[in-house]
């Protein structure tokens, strides 16, 4: 099926399988923007951007249902755990104590004017509420973690930037094998000796039953939760390897339509229509693949968003010295903020959500010492 064709048809697919009515009326000025009511009203756009740009920094967690392993969110895709015994998970997952106020709170005290949360993982397990799939944390646990989260923003005027798997899924049945990867990733799927069961993708138009998937749950998300600012779809490495198979036009407006001025991310750019880039670590020198280069060369000019995870810190010298660890990441603001910058400050949640003692009081020292 060529490109064009494609389009075409994930355009006509886009709307099934249970669409999120949106709201009667537009909401009023979102409650982070509170400062930029004469730009919003101007350019809903522009205020988000001027937002972001002044932001400066930003509280990322990491949980989800792989959090009860205890090895990271890569787990599944690691140690190649079938889906079906992966999905077992779900009956276990346990988050009593994720406390979004408290987290909320702890935003506030560390000087941070939006939280982010990943929504869904390439795992597939949702921390929102759905109807697409019932490996999701509502089902689980009985908990919408994000409606929690994003609630407790909503009072507190914290902008929420959500991150959600667009480019990997090792649980969807119709996403694309790793062997028709066209660059050297390899994470579309585990390297499961033989191809489980679940996995039914043929040709390419399989993959749209995927894209009408993906685009209803982002409607569920961004139509619902509205203290959502912006949403970091990942894992660029996934697009680029396949950049055929995915309508990002038709995602974005579908985005923008649902929430005029939300700021979109694909990593360093998939076509260079994104509001702003994000990396882990420095922005590399170079960019690996020519579409990959370009969209980065569009997105130079945008704001940029460095992510730094607390883990990289050891856990003694957490516990034992948060001066140290709150003086290390007061350089890395520095230094992003040379680069035009947000630094986005990870931090991994406990099996059962709550945060790592030793990782609260870096950011609370991390905040006394900007003044927060």
């Amino acid at each position: 099926m060529r490109r064009r064709e494609l389009l075409v048809a994930a355009a006509g697919l886009a709307g099934c399988g249970g669409p999120v009515v949106p709201r009667d009326q537009e909401p009023d000025r979102p409650r982070f923007l509170e400062g930029y009511e004469v730009l919003y009203a101007a350019d809903p756009e522009a205020a988000f951007q001027a937002w972001f740009r002044e932001a400066g920094c930003g509280l990322f967690l990491q949980y989800g249902v792989y959090s009860q392993l205890g090895r990271g969110p890569t787990v599944q895709f690691d140690e190649r755990i079938p889906v079906a015994r992966y999905g077992k998970l779900n009956a276990t997952f346990d988050p009593r104590g994720f406390d979004a106020e408290r987290i909320a709170d702890l935003a506030l005290d560390s000087g941070m004017p939006y939280v982010g949360l990943t929504a869904r993982h390439a795992d597939g397990f949702c921390l929102f509420r759905t109807i697409e799939t019932d490996f999701n944390s509502l089902e689980s646990s009985g908990r919408d973690l994000v409606g929690e989260l994003a609630e407790s923003c909503q009072r507190r005027r914290l902008g929420l930037l959500l991150s959600y798997s667009y480019a990997a899924d090792w649980r969807h049945p119709y996403f694309y094998p790793t062997e028709t990867a066209r660059s050297k990733w390899r994470g579309a799927r585990p390297a499961y000796e033989t191809p489980p069961d679940e996995y039914v993708f043929e040709k390419d138009e399989d993959f749209l039953h995927y894209i009408r998937y993906a685009h209803n749950q982002l409607q569920e998300i961004v139509y619902r939760y509205e203290s959502v600012a912006g949403i970091r779809l990942e894992p660029a490495a996934g697009y680029h390897a396949r950049p055929d198979l995915f309508p990002v036009e038709q995602t974005y407006a579908i985005l923008r339509e649902a929430r005029p001025g939300i700021l979109i991310a694909l990593g360093l750019g998939a076509n260079g229509d994104e509001d702003f880039a994000t990396t882990d670590g420095q922005v590399p020198a170079t960019i690996e693949g020519l579409r990959a280069a370009r969209a980065w060369s569009d997105n130079r000019g945008k704001p940029l968003e460095i992510r730094h995870s607390l883990a990289m810190e050891s856990t003694e010298g957490r516990a034992e010295a948060p001066r140290r660890a709150a003086d290390r990441l007061l350089g890395l603001l520095e230094r992003s903020s040379s680069q035009a910058a947000n630094l986005l400050v990870s931090a991994e949640m406990r099996p059962d959500g709550s945060l790592d003692a030793a990782d609260e009081r870096t950011l609370l020292e991390f905040g006394r010492l900007r003044g927060a």
